[in-house]
């Protein structure tokens, strides 16, 4: 296959995995499957296919998704103790420092307990609130703009970063479990911590005890097994489709401007962010282009519900409906988007 039939195929499982998880609901409903098949595809279009590319995409996955399965079951011996700890945390501190210790401790420690456990305690503990329905959604909101950041920060908080590392593990970036800390830890950490805090205003245990959030879904061994397993085909079809996507990715996105990237990037809105991830880092990405994909994924990721898995986990449990997330969340990721723009412009190098 010559280069432009390759570009050409490559262009075309792009745009069916850009465009059909958004626009068909089976798609959307089987993803895994899905972009396992656009993987294998964009693979073999790319002519990719050896005992590497296999090995990295059986062995990538495996961190991420025992801390998944791990974590999985410690979540579920952990819930019943759950409003105990919550209600002595509003009894000691009060209800704002409360959220602002809870938002700031999913954003920063999902990069350890994983961003999709860290969203299961966050719809537990909003079911424990009761506050009214308005400002449980807004806390949520925030709340998940806060682990969709710190998520990143290591390779087993989220399939983007699992994804990230993967990609520019060989030269000239060399990335390491502590590559993205690195790199961006500068603009994610100040980014929870100003989220956690915006977050916590405007609670007030004065609401109704009838029209918040609830989530009473049970954990089970089936339940945890098949989100790991899920999580495990998810970040093996990334890495064969980020694989496959290479040769399109190096042609275009090198030499596009950081501005244009970061904007270009807002898409990932509704597309989740590490499907984005797989397509776009490729090693011959300079450090400063790094940044500005990453944040403007992360930024955006937290828009509408498809952006990312926190959005889409707490979403689904709380019953947020999609118009109910953006009312929250859009105004306060394009003016996010806006200043992380201005101040990257002017201090990354």
């Amino acid at each position: 296959m010559n280069e432009y039939m390759t570009i050409a195929g490559l262009a075309a499982i792009m745009a069916l995995t850009l465009i059909l998880p958004f626009s068909v609901k089976k798609v959307e409903e089987e993803l895994e499957a899905f972009l396992f098949i656009m993987g294998l595809s964009a693979a073999s279009i790319s002519g990719v296919w050896g005992p590497e590319l296999v090995k990295e995409a059986f062995r990538a996955p495996v961190k991420i998704t025992l801390a998944v399965l791990v974590l999985g079951f410690a979540f579920r011996a952990a819930r019943p103790k759950l409003k105990g700890w919550m209600d002595r945390l509003i009894k000691a501190v009060g209800l704002r420092p409360a959220l602002f210790t809870v938002i700031l401790f999913l954003g920063l420690g999902s990069s350890l307990i994983t961003a999709i456990i860290a969203a299961l305690v966050l719809a537990e503990i909003i079911s424990i609130l009761k506050l009214k329905r308005d400002c449980e959604i807004r806390i949520v909101v925030y709340a998940c703009y806060a682990i969709g950041l710190g998520a990143a920060l290591t390779p087993i908080g989220e399939p983007l970063s699992t994804i990230v590392v993967a990609k520019l593990q060989g030269p000239p970036h060399s990335a390491g479990f502590y590559y993205i800390l690195q790199q961006a830890g500068l603009w994610i950490i100040p980014g929870v911590l100003l989220t956690a805090f915006l977050g916590s205003r405007g609670a007030d245990l004065s609401g109704s005890a009838h029209h918040g959030l609830t989530e009473d879904a049970r954990e089970t061994d089936r339940s945890i097994l098949v989100r790991g397993g899920k999580v495990y085909i998810f970040v093996m079809a990334l890495i064969l489709l980020g694989a496959g996507l290479t040769p399109l990715a190096e042609r275009f996105v090198p030499g596009m401007q950081d501005g244009t990237l970061f904007w270009v990037n807002s898409i990932s809105a509704i597309l989740d962010n590490a499907t984005l991830a797989a397509a776009e880092f490729v090693p011959l990405m300079t450090d400063r282009q790094v940044k500005f994909v990453l944040m403007g994924l992360l930024i955006s990721g937290g828009m509408l519900i498809p952006g990312n898995i926190p959005n889409i986990i707490s979403a689904s449990k709380l019953n947020i409906k999609s118009g109910e997330w953006a009312r929250a969340a859009l105004p306060y990721g394009a003016v996010l988007m806006t200043v992380y723009f201005v101040l990257m412009s002017i201090f990354v190098k």
